[in-house]
């Protein structure tokens, strides 16, 4: 008999295939015709639940092989699954262009563009400059290493900023002015649910309108 080679659709079928088989001869030979009426009665319940049990296993078993369940790609996350990211394994573009030219950044998780929750990371040279700004959600840093400054206001300076050093954290609500720049290369982690927005208080500060 001729037989498909391994991997093929026939041989993904064989399995379920043979427990429809089993099922069929079970019922074709089963002795519902004994030439006790009275045994024949006793035992045709036992013999319905069985049959029913094998058409229902062996249907449970063609609809896993027809339909398998999806494995985890790179944008799935399986239940159990980790992602872990070492600092070797992050891998850094340019941008986002909603920042000042210089900076890159990376997404460890979700996606900052779209709703739901994300954390990405950004890498600036030292005196990179972030001039005033404002975000419509709560914006959460977390200084991972270097020194990254923050100023409150809608006037750039650097006097009166607060200092945040490697393993600091901070916050602060939606709406409220502020600006940054670095001491040192510095990496710093955002965190928080999408979408993210930086609205910039002068326009002409906007990298996106000079794009344009």
């Amino acid at each position: 008999m001729f037989r498909e080679p391994a991997g093929t659709t026939a041989d993904a079928q064989e399995p379920p295939l043979r427990i429809f088989q089993a099922a069929f001869r079970f019922l074709v030979n089963a002795p519902v015709c004994d030439r006790n009426p009275v045994m024949h009665y006793n035992r045709l319940p036992s013999f319905i639940a069985v049959a029913f049990a094998m058409l229902t296993l062996g249907s449970l078993v063609i609809a896993q092989h027809l339909n398998p369940p999806e494995k985890a790609g790179a944008g799935h996350l399986a239940a159990g699954e980790m992602r872990i990211h070492t600092p070797a394994s992050i891998v850094w573009k340019d941008g986002p262009p909603s920042l000042p030219r210089g900076a890159r950044f990376a997404v460890l998780e979700g996606d900052p563009a779209k709703e739901g929750p994300f954390t990405m990371r950004l890498l600036v040279p030292a005196g990179y400059r972030i001039p005033p700004h404002w975000h419509p959600k709560t914006e959460r840093v977390t200084v991972i290493s270097g020194t990254f400054n923050m100023g409150m206001g809608e006037t750039f300076r650097t006097e009166g900023g607060n200092r945040m050093t490697a393993g600091s954290y901070g916050y602060w609500d939606a709406g409220m002015r502020h600006f940054a720049w670095s001491e040192g290369e510095t990496v710093v982690q955002l965190h928080g649910i999408g979408p993210w927005q930086i609205n910039y208080v002068n326009p002409t500060d906007d990298p996106r309108t000079a794009q344009k």
